[in-house]
């Protein structure tokens, strides 16, 4: 996570490796000495999983747990989360920001079984890992709730409104990007080109089983009258996956029930679906609002 994308010709027999290319981070300032990446392991509610956590922050990070850090996650349908270098990402860390990836059931990062217990059924262990990832990451001071920040995207967004409604303050601020947060009604729906194939990972809502568990979960209907945290949702007018209206409804119902008065955004960009912007440039004016949004949380200002 602190080195950019690179080429090496290596030589099988001596061992010797050269480097080819490597992509350049524009502006001359960047040294990839000057930034620090972990490979730590949370340990779940169940005291036996443990859960993969990888991060990145600038050298010399004090952790005193008044440090920002954002989390990030997504476990769901079998896709893992590589840790990967973002020359964007510099924007955050340079900020004082740890950034981090909770590598959660749902995915396969730790094999087959990883995703097996991590949908249907068991999805919730997806929720409780990424929350145990957060409150392990405040025991070893690398933050506090009050500095901790999560991030994800579609079934992320999932992610963000379960976690939200499990535990509404142990985050500062959400971002939830095209969150499909609406799991029963939009299940139910089987005209939508994508729900029955979607099955196989959430189950089928016309069978009580999986309706009472899908029901338990599902951020649209578990909203109740508590302190929620700073939320920023982003969404696209064009999204046949996540349809706008979706995390339209999520915020209208949030605003009507939360106890407190946090900042509660949600920006459509009329012009894009699923995918965000595309362009070399326009999709960095949605991380730009992204980061602004973290940023006036911690009153950071330049």
């Amino acid at each position: 996570m602190t080195t950019p994308r690179s080429v090496y010709d290596y030589n099988m027999v001596t061992k010797e490796q050269t480097l080819l290319k490597q992509k350049k981070v524009l502006g001359g300032k960047f040294d990839s000495d000057n930034y620090v990446s972990e490979r730590l392991f949370a340990k779940s509610r169940d005291g036996k999983t443990e859960i993969p956590i990888s991060l990145v922050y600038r050298k010399g990070l004090n952790k005193n747990g008044k440090q920002p850090l954002l989390l990030n996650g997504y476990g769901s349908y079998g896709s893992s989360s590589d840790p990967y270098f973002s020359s964007v990402r510099l924007s955050l860390l340079d900020r004082g920001f740890t950034f981090a990836i909770a590598h959660i059931r749902g995915g396969q990062e730790m094999g087959r079984d990883w995703y097996e217990d991590g949908k249907l059924l068991k999805k919730k262990n997806t929720f409780y890992d990424f929350i145990d990832c957060g409150k392990y990451l405040i025991d070893s001071k690398f933050t506090s709730s009050e500095h901790l920040y999560a991030s994800g995207g579609s079934a992320g967004g999932l992610l963000m409104g379960a976690v939200m409604n499990m535990e509404p303050e142990l985050f500062n601020g959400i971002i939830a990007g095209v969150p499909f947060v609406d799991v029963i009604n939009t299940m139910w729906d089987e005209t939508i080109p994508l729900t029955t194939g979607e099955f196989d990972e959430w189950g089928n809502p016309k069978d009580k089983e999986y309706y009472d568990y899908m029901k338990s979960y599902s951020p649209y209907d578990n909203i109740v009258e508590v302190n929620y945290p700073n939320l920023l949702i982003t969404t696209g007018y064009w999204d046949s996956q996540v349809q706008y209206w979706e995390p339209a409804k999520w915020i209208a119902k949030i605003r009507d029930f939360r106890a407190n008065d946090n900042l509660l955004l949600m920006y459509c960009n009329m012009d894009v679906g699923h995918g965000g912007s595309s362009g070399r440039f326009e999709s960095l004016k949605e991380v730009a609002l992204e980061y602004s949004f973290l940023f006036k949380l911690e009153s950071i200002k330049e």
